[in-house]
């Protein structure tokens, strides 16, 4: 990561946790009241090929014992009324600026992605790796609604991950690097006014 969008990430992290402290603790006291502890989600993901760390969101589904893989149609059944009002605006992510003050996330990037991809496709993920993950990036702008999509009409886990892995990885993966060959502040800004406007698009 250059110095230049470690201070990009810093002074707007630090900005939007002024200003949306309120909301973040009305959110806080929101969900508790609604559906109890705990109040946040922590999933191990990966900075770097061999770097993991926690990443931290507004909890939006029940707790089980294990939770495996990404989120099919076989997961939603768990997802909460409160999460998924959090999920439809995003909302479920402003922790999320949490791990880009410690450095573990930049603004715009790749997905972090989970350990057992990284593992299961270290040529991809080395390459992808090299940006810092992101919040949202040219990927999850242009690809999320169809990964959503596919990921929907899967029934078990087994073909939630086939579906990912044959489709996802691959597609995500040509999308960051094509991010990544022409990151620049400029676009940096762009990416994240895309996905602002998006948000405002789901009314």
């Amino acid at each position: 990561m250059t110095w230049r969008k470690r201070l990009f990430d810093l002074f707007f992290a630090s900005l939007l946790v002024i200003i949306l402290g309120p909301v973040i603790l009305a959110l806080v006291i929101y969900i508790y009241l609604k559906q109890g502890r705990p109040l946040f989600y922590v999933a191990e993901r990966m900075k770097t090929p061999d770097q993991p760390f926690n990443l931290l969101k507004f909890r939006t589904m029940t707790v089980v014992a294990e939770d495996q893989g990404v989120s099919g149609a076989h997961k939603a059944g768990r997802v909460t009324p409160v999460g998924a009002r959090l999920r439809a605006k995003r909302l479920d992510e402003f922790p999320q600026l949490w791990n880009i003050l410690r450095g573990d996330l930049s603004f715009v990037g790749p997905r972090p992605p989970l350990r057992e991809y990284v593992e299961r496709f270290p040529e991809i993920y080395a390459e992808v790796l090299k940006s810092r993950p992101g919040v949202t990036g040219l990927a999850t702008i242009r690809f999320h609604k169809h990964e959503e999509r596919l990921l929907s009409r899967c029934t078990n886990a087994a073909q939630t991950d086939d579906v990912y892995c044959r489709i996802c990885v691959p597609r995500k993966a040509r999308l960051d690097l094509i991010y990544q060959r022409n990151q620049s502040t400029c676009y940096d800004f762009d990416l994240v006014f895309q996905t602002i406007a998006n948000l405002f698009r789901r009314r």
